[in-house]
């Protein structure tokens, strides 16, 4: 036996007396199909390493493929006029164009339309309507999407079929291997720079078809735990995940060798579940996560770290959480204390405050009102503190009040029909018009899936034309009662120290326009432009009307330091001799809203925005702030005072996701306020949050769930706070029955 394997390389074939003949080979390799698996190492499941990564994608589990249904641009068209994007040159258009005919004469002439051997090259996305077999000239004056599925993907993906060309009076036979491969060669061969940009406007990420989104090579994919290889485990929730792994059974000696890991996996697992984060699959993208599911992640690497004697300084660790969840972060901020750490927290969530051992606030108020320590000690004295703003709202002598009446809704009604995207389970959904509505329910049930990657996207493509495309859904009633649609979050309002809330606002407009009218501009012949920091002119030219100037730090961020010419003045000298009531541009700039109200108050036009960035609650903030300096609720409500000032149309949507992130009690109540305001116009106000205040607020609920990842996906419940309370299976109406 040694002599034969020596002389084979490592294979021998046996033959038993009387029975058959058996193949056996020293390596992990098949005589047969002639594959050969090298020696299995960790990297041979990794992605990041070139022993395990899918040969096709690189380890992305994704090309950068022709998307079909970016060819068409508008597939609403008659299939005999179609448009086709910028990507597609006007050569390569008319070539479709016939193509697409040839393919319908011989549609309704009865022949097959057989797709190439390689089957469907791409999905198409767009629902079938209607299966007309009329003539070829009646079915020409169809629209694309309504043209049958056996037509739209003979045209994107081919048929063995040859086609009748015709070009004007020229007729011709050709074989036709579709827009998609048509298009693709283009781009792998373009003629021109710029017709190879344009056709990019084609490209989007696609499954990669080899590893089917896995990521793995077939050799590493091939290799079972379970039933379940590698990519099975991590596409799985990790509430699943756990479940899968207490549920492997090892002999005794595959327990020597892997009790330790599974162990340790079973270990990481579980702190990700005791941080509200069972919802999520291990193989989901970084960039998908929201900020505070982020920081629970790197929480529970800290929680298996075990490590003692550590500070630990989270920031609202709470963000994204629902009241059901918050009290596994609780317990486990309260296992890192134990294990003899020191955990430091900036929150505003009452429940968190409540189970603090000693709380240190700050104010009293904010910006210029702020900075002080106004009390502290454990839960119980901050509350009985008159002097705290927070210890006012824990002991009830302050409270955002339930609404006497709730809207009543109005027969108007947007309504996503066969929502299917992520783990939302093909559900139909009812958005009132003119309500203030919330969509509730627990970390990863569904709710930003269908506010922001479907009724958004699909509002925002109707109302402004774009190209935007919402992902799965059968489609949207309603949509012709909308005219305007913003979606209002916490990201800057700027990101350089030029931008500023009067930039923002519109407010830097008039302010100049007031300041080129005095009599000293017009002795020296200012105009408008002359108090503007963006131009030549009246700026400072030692920092380009920064105000700052950036040294670049290499390998680390740049650095802001004040212009040393203008002392972050942003004017040059001339410029800023001209006053009013005594104030330079620059100084008016660098006052608060809240005292540049009586000094602007006898014009309208700048009197009129400063109260409403009054009544938002942003008194405190200097008219010429840089961006850069404000947190993101209060970019939020600059961004509210804005569509505030604006005139109502009431047909105009506000979208807000978790807008309570960041704020205070009394932000809270004044953010409630301002919402309700836009919806007495007539407006509609949606919003995604876990706060108690602002869901008992609401004059309508949609409740998704009931648990999060596969566990959610469905409609729990609907209707007003009252109705929601009395759903058992409603873990949003359980918290809310403490509330109302």
């Amino acid at each position: 036996v040694k002599t034969a394997l020596r002389l084979t390389g490592g294979a021998v074939l046996i033959s038993i007396v009387d029975g058959e003949e058996k193949l056996y080979s020293e390596r992990m390799a098949c005589i047969n199909c002639g594959i050969n698996i090298a020696t299995l190492e960790p990297r041979s499941f990794s992605f990041n390493s070139a022993y395990g990564a899918c040969k096709r994608c690189q380890g992305l589990g994704t090309v950068m493929e022709i998307d079909a249904n970016k060819i068409v641009s508008d597939q609403s068209q008659k299939a005999g006029k179609i448009t086709f994007l910028g990507g597609v040159d006007k050569a390569s258009g008319n070539y479709l164009q016939s193509a697409l005919n040839a393919i319908i004469e011989k549609f309704t002439d009865g022949d097959k339309l057989e797709p190439p051997d390689d089957s469907l090259l791409c999905k198409i996305k767009k629902k079938i309507v209607g299966k007309s077999k009329g003539a070829a000239a009646e079915l020409v004056k169809t629209k694309f999407a309504d043209l049958p599925l056996e037509v739209r993907n003979a045209f994107f993906n081919g048929t063995k079929r040859r086609l009748t060309f015709r070009q004007g009076t020229y007729k011709y036979e050709s074989d036709w291997k579709g827009a998609v491969r048509t298009m693709r060669d283009r781009m792998e061969n373009p003629p021109s720079e710029k017709t190879k940009l344009a056709l990019e406007e084609l490209i989007a990420p696609v499954t990669c078809p080899v590893c089917k989104g896995a990521r793995l090579q077939p050799e590493s994919l091939a290799v079972k735990v379970n039933g379940l290889g590698i990519a099975d485990y991590v596409m799985l929730p990790i509430d699943e995940t756990v479940k899968k792994i207490d549920g492997v059974t090892l002999t005794p000696r595959e327990e020597k060798i892997a009790g330790l890991v599974l162990k340790e996996i079973r270990d990481r697992l579980q702190f990700l579940t005791a941080v509200g984060l069972g919802y999520l699959t291990l193989d989901r993208g970084s960039a998908s996560l929201s900020g505070g599911e982020g920081q629970r992640i790197r929480l529970a690497t800290q929680i298996g770290s075990q490590l003692r004697g550590v500070l630990y300084v989270l920031d609202e660790p709470s963000i994204g959480l629902h009241p059901r969840d918050n009290k596994k972060l609780l317990e486990t901020l309260h296992h890192l204390r134990d294990l003899g750490n020191t955990v430091l927290v900036v929150e505003h969530d009452e429940e968190t405050i409540e189970h603090a051992d000693y709380v240190v606030d700050l104010g009293p108020l904010a910006g210029t009102h702020g900075g002080e320590i106004v009390a502290t000690g454990d839960p119980k004295q901050i509350a009985c503190d008159p002097k705290s703003l927070t210890g006012r709202y824990l002991c009830g002598e302050l409270k955002i009040d339930i609404p006497d009446v709730r809207r009543l809704p109005n027969g108007n009604r947007i309504r996503v029909k066969g929502a299917r995207a992520h783990n939302l389970k093909n559900i139909d959904v009812e958005f009132p018009l003119g309500l203030f509505t919330v969509v509730t329910g627990v970390s990863g049930s569904g709710k930003s899936t269908l506010v922001e990657d479907i009724l958004y996207p699909a509002l925002y493509r109707h109302v402004y034309k774009s190209a935007v495309e919402p992902l799965e859904h059968e489609g949207i009633e309603g949509l012709d009662l909308v005219d305007k649609i913003i979606e209002i979050d916490q990201t800057p309002i700027g990101r350089t120290p030029r931008s500023n809330p009067a930039t923002y606002t519109g407010l830097f407009t008039p302010i100049r326009e007031l300041y080129a009218m005095l009599p000293e501009s017009r002795t020296r012949g200012y105009k408008v432009g002359r108090f503007s920091f963006n131009v030549k002119g009246g700026r400072c030219e030692g920092c380009e009307g920064d105000g700052m100037k950036r040294i670049e730090m290499n390998f680390l961020p740049d650095v802001y330091v004040t212009c040393d010419v203008c002392r972050g003045k942003r004017y040059n000298r001339e410029t800023l001799a001209v006053r009013y009531k005594g104030l330079s541009i620059a100084d008016l700039l660098d006052t608060t809203i809240e005292d540049a109200l009586p000094i602007l108050e006898n014009i309208p036009q700048i009197r009129q925005k400063l109260e409403t960035l009054l009544d938002v609650g942003l008194g405190y903030i200097k008219i010429g702030q840089s961006s850069t300096t404000l947190s993101g609720g209060e970019a939020q409500r600059i961004k509210l005072a804005k569509e505030l000032s604006k005139r109502a149309t009431g047909k105009t949507i506000y979208i807000l996701d978790e807008p309570t992130t960041g704020l205070h009690f009394a932000d809270v109540h004044k953010l409630l306020e301002v919402l309700q305001k836009l919806v007495d116009t007539g407006n509609t106000v949606i919003v995604i949050e876990h706060h108690l205040d602002v869901i008992k607020s609401a004059d309508y609920i949609i409740d998704l769930g009931p648990d999060g990842g596969t566990g959610g996906g469905k409609v729990v419940a609907t209707g007003t706070p009252e109705e929601i309370a009395r759903v058992r299976k409603s873990y949003t109406g359980q918290a809310l029955k403490s509330v109302l």
